[in-house]
């Protein structure tokens, strides 16, 4: 049965952003699933046939590696699993190379890591690169880059998740798949009777976050936190999200018709701004400024600057035209933007009204703390107040 939703939804996916997790693309022993690449490869031919453009994060660059030298056990020493990472990152992209060059379609490799997110310039010249890319009709290929960035490889929390919500706030994407393990996000956890898939999410709030929590432990199941707070990040871009099944052989083909797969997150009803999606999600914060109840509603719900009379205290040493993050009364982030003035400036006029800050700072550089024009929000949750 079709869904009305996900049509609307991927009529506006012309572009549309996939990550592939380790465990779809290795088998029991670690190793990479070659017949799994071909399976993604097919996929990505037959969705790009019908008019769509694809950029893959794919994982699996440490099971390849491990088959290339014949390893058996996956190496826990960071050089060593490393080096086997950049063995086996060559493997991978050979791997899709061979899956797509016959069907008439290359791929190009992308290694990239934090840090080239959070400079802007660097930011841009990743966004032209992969828009060319595909202007050339390429298939991206993105990693991290296991080499310099040890993150990864130290945990198998996120496994590209979050790299994967980036490039596509990035591109302003208007879809993200998420293909893993998993069938979809559960309504309860699914050894109990009954559990169900849900199939859509309008809105991620404290309900929904908790659905990635085991009821034993609270640790985070199939890596399913980290794959919520991913369609945390494209909704509140603008786009939106779908968590599937990568074991399933036609899962792209089938989202891509509208057929009910897995669980859709969808979110706000325009796009974020390229500036904003960058402030919000790729920018590197430099502080904190921690507001009231009064400035939270100001930003949250009316759309307003932040002025100082908002402002209960502040954390980091920033100067003016850094990155800060907005947190509200209870320490939770909700936005991020360019302040316009020192830390040190913000302490001496904290709480105050805004034609107080001459008597203080002997002028009024800027009415406001943090512009509507530099400030993204990225959590509309409601702030728990203390």
């Amino acid at each position: 049965m079709i869904d009305p939703i996900r049509q609307q939804v991927l009529s506006a996916a012309e572009l549309i952003v996939v990550k592939v997790g380790t465990r779809v693309l290795t088998g029991p022993d670690g190793l990479l699933d070659t017949a799994r690449i071909e399976s993604l490869g097919r996929q990505i031919d037959a969705v790009s046939a019908n008019g769509r453009r694809v950029v893959l994060v794919s994982s699996g660059a440490v099971g390849a590696g491990m088959g290339r030298i014949g390893l058996t056990r996956r190496p826990t020493e960071l050089a060593r699993l490393q080096a086997v990472a950049a063995i086996g990152q060559s493997c991978l992209i050979e791997a899709y190379e061979r899956a797509l060059r016959g069907r008439g379609r290359h791929v190009a490799q992308v290694l990239l890591v934090a840090d080239d997110l959070q400079d802007r310039a660097r930011y841009l010249n990743i966004r032209n690169t992969l828009l060319t890319l595909l202007e050339l009709g390429a298939v991206p290929v993105i990693n991290e880059n296991d080499t310099v960035s040890v993150e990864e490889l130290r945990t198998s929390f996120g496994d590209n998740d979050r790299l994967a919500a980036l490039v596509a706030t990035l591109l302003g994407a208007p879809l993200l798949v998420l293909l893993s393990d998993v069938d979809g996000l559960f309504d309860r956890h699914p050894s109990e009777t009954g559990a169900a898939i849900l199939p859509h999410v309008p809105r991620i709030d404290a309900t929904i976050a908790g659905l990635a929590q085991d009821r034993p432990g609270g640790l985070s199941k199939g890596g399913m936190a980290s794959k919520i707070a991913a369609a945390r990040m494209v909704t509140e871009a603008g786009g939106s999200c779908i968590v599937a099944s990568g074991r399933d052989d036609d899962v792209l083909e089938r989202i891509c018709r509208g057929d009910p797969v897995g669980t859709l997150f969808t979110g706000r009803a325009e796009t974020m701004p390229a500036w904003k999606r960058w402030l919000g999600w790729s920018a590197d914060a430099r502080g904190m400024v921690l507001v009231d109840a009064g400035a939270h509603d100001a930003v949250v719900t009316r759309g307003r600057s932040l002025l100082a009379a908002g402002i209960r205290g502040l954390e980091g040493d920033f100067a003016t035209g850094d990155v800060v993050a907005l947190a509200a009364a209870d320490g939770r982030v909700f936005a991020r933007g360019l302040v316009n003035y020192s830390a040190g400036e913000l302490r001496r006029i904290a709480g105050l009204r805004t034609e107080q800050i001459a008597e203080v700072l002997g002028s009024i550089p800027y009415e406001e703390v943090v512009h509507r024009d530099n400030l993204a929000v990225i959590d509309r949750a409601e702030a728990i107040t203390r």
